[in-house]
């Protein structure tokens, strides 16, 4: 395998490695709990 290889493969490990940690932070970013709404329906009650 020659250097420019060996740069692409770790190129393409760090832009996983940088995907994954996005999407693990956009996931610890949303709330937990309940969620009450009101609406023409009346209240509308969630766990999320």
């Amino acid at each position: 395998m020659n250097r420019n290889m060996l740069y692409i493969v770790i190129a393409i490990l760090v832009v996983v490695v940088a995907v994954l940690g996005y999407k693990y932070y956009q996931d610890s970013q949303q709330t937990t709990g309940v969620e009450i709404n009101m609406g023409k329906d009346g209240i509308s009650i969630e766990k999320k």
